[in-house]
Protein backbone atom coordinates (compact mmCIF):
# COMPACT_ATOMS: atom_id res chain seq x y z
CA UNK A 1 0.00 0.00 0.00
CA UNK A 2 2.98 2.34 0.51
CA UNK A 3 3.45 2.63 -3.26
CA UNK A 4 0.16 4.56 -3.68
CA UNK A 5 -0.87 7.98 -2.37
CA UNK A 6 -3.71 7.72 0.17
CA UNK A 7 -6.22 9.35 -2.19
CA UNK A 8 -5.40 6.76 -4.89
CA UNK A 9 -5.98 3.96 -2.41
CA UNK A 10 -9.35 5.50 -1.52
CA UNK A 11 -10.29 5.59 -5.20
CA UNK A 12 -9.25 1.97 -5.72
CA UNK A 13 -11.24 0.86 -2.70
CA UNK A 14 -14.31 2.79 -3.85
CA UNK A 15 -14.09 1.36 -7.37
CA UNK A 16 -13.74 -2.12 -5.88
CA UNK A 17 -16.88 -1.64 -3.77
CA UNK A 18 -18.81 -0.30 -6.77
CA UNK A 19 -17.79 -3.27 -8.92
CA UNK A 20 -18.68 -5.76 -6.17
CA UNK A 21 -22.13 -4.19 -5.75
CA UNK A 22 -22.63 -4.16 -9.54
CA UNK A 23 -21.88 -7.87 -9.75
CA UNK A 24 -24.63 -8.49 -7.17
CA UNK A 25 -27.35 -6.72 -9.23
CA UNK A 26 -30.18 -9.12 -10.12
CA UNK A 27 -33.33 -6.96 -10.19
CA UNK A 28 -34.34 -3.47 -11.30
CA UNK A 29 -34.52 -2.30 -7.70
CA UNK A 30 -30.94 -3.54 -7.14
CA UNK A 31 -29.88 -1.59 -10.22
CA UNK A 32 -31.53 1.63 -9.04
CA UNK A 33 -29.97 1.36 -5.59
CA UNK A 34 -26.55 0.65 -7.09
CA UNK A 35 -26.70 3.64 -9.44
CA UNK A 36 -27.85 5.94 -6.64
CA UNK A 37 -25.06 4.77 -4.31
CA UNK A 38 -21.32 5.31 -4.63
CA UNK A 39 -21.60 5.31 -8.44
CA UNK A 40 -22.87 8.88 -8.00
CA UNK A 41 -19.39 9.92 -6.82
CA UNK A 42 -18.06 9.29 -10.34
CA UNK A 43 -21.20 9.51 -12.48
CA UNK A 44 -23.47 12.14 -10.89
CA UNK A 45 -26.90 11.87 -12.48
CA UNK A 46 -30.64 11.76 -11.86
CA UNK A 47 -31.64 9.77 -14.96
CA UNK A 48 -30.01 6.98 -16.93
CA UNK A 49 -31.45 6.11 -20.34
CA UNK A 50 -30.37 2.80 -21.87
CA UNK A 51 -31.19 1.79 -25.45
CA UNK A 52 -30.26 -1.35 -27.34
CA UNK A 53 -31.07 -3.20 -30.55
CA UNK A 54 -30.71 -2.74 -34.29
CA UNK A 55 -30.56 1.03 -34.77
CA UNK A 56 -30.33 0.68 -38.57
CA UNK A 57 -33.84 -0.82 -38.71
CA UNK A 58 -35.18 1.21 -35.76
CA UNK A 59 -35.78 -2.01 -33.82
CA UNK A 60 -34.82 -0.49 -30.47
CA UNK A 61 -35.74 -1.27 -26.87
CA UNK A 62 -35.07 1.08 -23.97
CA UNK A 63 -35.00 1.27 -20.19
CA UNK A 64 -35.13 4.33 -17.93
CA UNK A 65 -33.57 4.15 -14.45
CA UNK A 66 -34.30 7.09 -12.17
CA UNK A 67 -35.43 7.92 -8.62
CA UNK A 68 -37.46 10.88 -9.93
CA UNK A 69 -41.26 10.50 -9.50
CA UNK A 70 -42.98 9.17 -12.62
CA UNK A 71 -39.78 8.84 -14.67
CA UNK A 72 -40.26 5.17 -15.51
CA UNK A 73 -39.88 2.87 -18.51
CA UNK A 74 -43.54 1.81 -18.34
CA UNK A 75 -44.67 5.46 -18.54
CA UNK A 76 -42.55 6.37 -21.55
CA UNK A 77 -43.70 6.34 -25.17
CA UNK A 78 -41.37 4.24 -27.38
CA UNK A 79 -42.58 6.01 -30.55
CA UNK A 80 -41.80 9.49 -29.20
CA UNK A 81 -38.42 8.36 -27.83
CA UNK A 82 -37.29 6.76 -31.08
CA UNK A 83 -36.05 9.98 -32.82
CA UNK A 84 -34.07 10.93 -29.71
CA UNK A 85 -32.49 7.47 -29.44
CA UNK A 86 -31.56 7.51 -33.13
CA UNK A 87 -30.01 10.96 -32.74
CA UNK A 88 -27.93 9.80 -29.77
CA UNK A 89 -26.74 6.77 -31.71
CA UNK A 90 -25.82 8.87 -34.76
CA UNK A 91 -23.88 11.28 -32.56
CA UNK A 92 -21.98 8.44 -30.88
CA UNK A 93 -21.06 6.89 -34.24
CA UNK A 94 -19.96 10.29 -35.62
CA UNK A 95 -17.60 10.66 -32.66
CA UNK A 96 -15.95 7.32 -33.42
CA UNK A 97 -17.96 5.50 -30.72
CA UNK A 98 -16.20 7.47 -28.01
CA UNK A 99 -17.84 8.94 -24.88
CA UNK A 100 -18.89 12.59 -24.94
CA UNK A 101 -20.49 15.13 -22.63
CA UNK A 102 -22.88 17.88 -23.69
CA UNK A 103 -25.05 20.64 -22.31
CA UNK A 104 -28.80 20.22 -22.46
CA UNK A 105 -29.69 23.37 -24.29
CA UNK A 106 -32.54 25.81 -24.20
CA UNK A 107 -34.32 26.69 -27.48
CA UNK A 108 -31.99 28.43 -29.90
CA UNK A 109 -28.86 27.85 -27.81
CA UNK A 110 -26.28 25.14 -27.41
CA UNK A 111 -23.94 22.62 -28.92
CA UNK A 112 -26.19 19.93 -30.41
CA UNK A 113 -29.87 20.05 -31.34
CA UNK A 114 -30.47 16.56 -29.95
CA UNK A 115 -29.82 17.83 -26.43
CA UNK A 116 -32.26 20.74 -26.62
CA UNK A 117 -34.88 20.56 -23.88
CA UNK A 118 -37.66 21.74 -26.23
CA UNK A 119 -37.08 18.59 -28.34
CA UNK A 120 -37.74 16.29 -25.38
CA UNK A 121 -40.43 13.57 -25.77
CA UNK A 122 -43.93 14.49 -24.48
CA UNK A 123 -43.91 12.19 -21.43
CA UNK A 124 -42.73 12.22 -17.79
CA UNK A 125 -39.16 11.48 -18.95
CA UNK A 126 -39.28 14.40 -21.38
CA UNK A 127 -40.61 16.76 -18.73
CA UNK A 128 -37.86 15.68 -16.33
CA UNK A 129 -35.24 16.67 -18.93
CA UNK A 130 -36.22 20.32 -18.42
CA UNK A 131 -34.55 20.13 -15.01
CA UNK A 132 -31.33 18.59 -16.37
CA UNK A 133 -28.34 20.67 -17.43
CA UNK A 134 -25.80 18.20 -18.84
CA UNK A 135 -25.52 14.69 -20.22
CA UNK A 136 -22.95 12.01 -20.97
CA UNK A 137 -23.26 9.55 -23.84
CA UNK A 138 -21.37 6.29 -24.40
CA UNK A 139 -22.10 2.81 -25.70
CA UNK A 140 -20.94 -0.72 -26.38
CA UNK A 141 -20.94 -2.53 -29.71
CA UNK A 142 -21.83 -6.22 -29.66
CA UNK A 143 -19.56 -7.75 -32.28
CA UNK A 144 -21.35 -11.11 -32.06
CA UNK A 145 -24.96 -9.94 -32.08
CA UNK A 146 -24.15 -6.94 -34.32
CA UNK A 147 -26.21 -4.67 -32.06
CA UNK A 148 -25.25 -1.57 -30.11
CA UNK A 149 -26.21 -0.60 -26.57
CA UNK A 150 -26.24 3.09 -25.63
CA UNK A 151 -26.00 4.58 -22.14
CA UNK A 152 -26.97 8.22 -21.56
CA UNK A 153 -26.89 9.85 -18.13
CA UNK A 154 -28.61 13.18 -17.42
CA UNK A 155 -27.46 15.40 -14.59
CA UNK A 156 -28.70 18.60 -12.96
CA UNK A 157 -25.04 19.66 -12.59
CA UNK A 158 -23.82 22.35 -15.00
CA UNK A 159 -21.04 20.36 -16.57
CA UNK A 160 -19.71 16.83 -16.45
CA UNK A 161 -15.90 16.96 -16.71
CA UNK A 162 -13.14 14.74 -18.11
CA UNK A 163 -12.97 12.72 -14.90
CA UNK A 164 -16.60 11.72 -15.50
CA UNK A 165 -15.71 10.54 -19.02
CA UNK A 166 -12.87 8.45 -17.63
CA UNK A 167 -15.14 6.97 -14.96
CA UNK A 168 -17.74 6.06 -17.59
CA UNK A 169 -15.14 4.19 -19.64
CA UNK A 170 -14.06 2.24 -16.56
CA UNK A 171 -17.56 1.48 -15.26
CA UNK A 172 -19.38 0.89 -18.56
CA UNK A 173 -18.57 -2.86 -18.81
CA UNK A 174 -20.00 -3.37 -15.30
CA UNK A 175 -23.09 -1.29 -16.14
CA UNK A 176 -23.61 -3.37 -19.25
CA UNK A 177 -23.19 -6.66 -17.38
CA UNK A 178 -25.67 -5.57 -14.70
CA UNK A 179 -28.28 -4.57 -17.30
CA UNK A 180 -27.95 -7.89 -19.13
CA UNK A 181 -28.74 -9.82 -15.94
CA UNK A 182 -32.21 -8.35 -15.43
CA UNK A 183 -35.38 -8.81 -17.45
CA UNK A 184 -36.25 -5.68 -19.50
CA UNK A 185 -39.27 -3.79 -18.18
CA UNK A 186 -42.49 -3.99 -20.17
CA UNK A 187 -43.08 -1.12 -22.59
CA UNK A 188 -46.43 0.05 -23.88
CA UNK A 189 -45.90 -1.16 -27.42
CA UNK A 190 -44.84 -4.61 -26.16
CA UNK A 191 -47.62 -5.04 -23.57
CA UNK A 192 -49.77 -8.14 -24.25
CA UNK A 193 -53.33 -7.38 -25.35
CA UNK A 194 -55.11 -9.42 -22.69
CA UNK A 195 -58.16 -7.20 -22.97
CA UNK A 196 -58.66 -8.42 -26.52
CA UNK A 197 -57.91 -12.00 -25.53
CA UNK A 198 -60.78 -12.21 -23.00
CA UNK A 199 -64.28 -12.30 -24.54
CA UNK A 200 -66.34 -9.33 -23.34
CA UNK A 201 -69.45 -11.51 -23.07
CA UNK A 202 -67.77 -13.46 -20.28
CA UNK A 203 -67.04 -10.27 -18.31
CA UNK A 204 -63.31 -11.01 -17.99
CA UNK A 205 -61.86 -7.80 -19.42
CA UNK A 206 -58.78 -6.75 -17.46
CA UNK A 207 -57.83 -3.14 -16.80
CA UNK A 208 -54.53 -1.75 -18.10
CA UNK A 209 -52.99 -2.02 -14.63
CA UNK A 210 -54.21 -5.65 -14.32
CA UNK A 211 -52.64 -6.38 -17.70
CA UNK A 212 -49.30 -5.02 -16.45
CA UNK A 213 -49.50 -7.08 -13.28
CA UNK A 214 -50.36 -10.31 -15.14
CA UNK A 215 -47.43 -9.70 -17.48
CA UNK A 216 -45.07 -9.70 -14.48
CA UNK A 217 -46.86 -12.62 -12.80
CA UNK A 218 -46.19 -14.66 -15.95
CA UNK A 219 -42.49 -13.82 -15.53
CA UNK A 220 -42.50 -15.20 -11.98
CA UNK A 221 -42.26 -11.90 -10.10
CA UNK A 222 -43.45 -11.71 -6.47
CA UNK A 223 -45.93 -9.11 -5.23
CA UNK A 224 -43.09 -7.10 -3.69
CA UNK A 225 -41.07 -7.18 -6.92
CA UNK A 226 -44.09 -6.17 -9.01
CA UNK A 227 -44.80 -3.34 -6.57
CA UNK A 228 -41.22 -2.05 -6.88
CA UNK A 229 -41.35 -2.20 -10.69
CA UNK A 230 -44.74 -0.44 -10.94
CA UNK A 231 -44.11 1.95 -8.02
CA UNK A 232 -47.08 0.71 -6.00
CA UNK A 233 -47.28 -1.17 -2.70
CA UNK A 234 -47.30 -4.98 -2.51
CA UNK A 235 -50.69 -4.63 -0.76
CA UNK A 236 -52.07 -2.86 -3.84
CA UNK A 237 -50.67 -5.61 -6.07
CA UNK A 238 -52.40 -8.20 -3.86
CA UNK A 239 -55.75 -6.36 -4.22
CA UNK A 240 -55.34 -6.22 -8.01
CA UNK A 241 -54.63 -9.94 -8.08
CA UNK A 242 -57.83 -10.64 -6.13
CA UNK A 243 -59.76 -8.72 -8.79
CA UNK A 244 -57.95 -10.59 -11.58
CA UNK A 245 -58.75 -13.97 -9.96
CA UNK A 246 -62.41 -12.96 -9.70
CA UNK A 247 -62.60 -11.87 -13.34
CA UNK A 248 -60.85 -15.01 -14.59
CA UNK A 249 -62.78 -17.27 -12.15
CA UNK A 250 -59.61 -18.81 -10.72
CA UNK A 251 -58.14 -19.23 -7.23
CA UNK A 252 -54.38 -18.63 -7.59
CA UNK A 253 -51.60 -17.19 -9.76
CA UNK A 254 -50.84 -20.46 -11.55
CA UNK A 255 -54.47 -20.90 -12.61
CA UNK A 256 -54.62 -17.26 -13.76
CA UNK A 257 -51.51 -17.62 -15.93
CA UNK A 258 -52.82 -20.92 -17.35
CA UNK A 259 -56.21 -19.39 -18.19
CA UNK A 260 -54.64 -16.39 -19.92
CA UNK A 261 -52.36 -18.63 -21.99
CA UNK A 262 -55.29 -20.89 -22.94
CA UNK A 263 -57.49 -17.99 -24.06
CA UNK A 264 -59.21 -18.39 -27.49
CA UNK A 265 -56.82 -16.05 -29.30
CA UNK A 266 -53.94 -18.43 -28.48
CA UNK A 267 -55.96 -21.16 -30.15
Amino acid sequence: MGFFPSHSVDHLQRYFRIIQEGIAVRQHLDLLRWLQGEVQHYLPHEIMLVAWGDFSSNSIRHDIISPLPGVRTARSEPASLSPLLQAFHNRWVELGRMPCTSSICKPGVGEFDIFRADRAPPCSFGRALHGMRSSLLHGISDKRGHHDCLYVIFSSEDKLDDSTLSAMEILLPYLDTALRRIVPLAQRSYMPSLLAEQPRSEGRGLSEREIEIMDWVKKGKTNAEIGSILCISSYTVKNHLHQIFRKLDVYNRMQAVSKVERSPSHG
